[in-house]
């Protein structure tokens, strides 16, 4: 099945491996939240037992280094794309509220970014994530 929107989650891949997890899992959450439409049916298995609606597209994951974290941010704000971001100061806090006040501190410039999360179209998608390759 072809999709109008492509998801996309660039991750910075000098992180630690429970590091980018936890990245890649913050980072879907903002996703799902953000766009209820992305969202398919309960699951059932053949015993009856239900589970979790889960996002029903595929997300592509990418790598990139803080400076292809940095121009992919630009270009999704230029094509007023607003993603969903992780900083590094982000692992320090410990709730949602400390998270923000991270963020809020900081001008866009410089963002520590290990993550973010983008839906839009096809072809906007594609020229966000120009030249990244997928993540290893």
């Amino acid at each position: 099945m072809l999709f109008d929107t492509k998801i996309a989650l660039i991750i910075r891949d000098d992180l630690a491996s429970w590091q980018k997890m936890n990245v890649a899992a913050f980072l879907a959450s903002g996703i799902a939240a953000s766009y209820p439409q992305s969202i398919g049916e309960p699951y059932e298995d053949a015993s009856g037992n239900g589970y979790l609606r889960l996002i029903g597209q595929p997300i592509l994951i990418y790598g990139a280094d803080h400076a292809a974290l940095a121009r992919a941010l630009d270009r999704a704000l230029t094509r007023g794309v607003q993603p969903a971001l992780y900083t590094e100061e982000m692992f320090s806090t410990t709730h949602d509220a400390a998270n923000r006040d991270a963020v809020r501190g900081v001008e866009r410039e410089n963002l520590n970014l290990v993550g973010l999360a983008i839906r839009a179209e096809r072809k906007v998608i594609d020229k966000i994530v120009d030249k990244l390759k997928f993540h290893q």
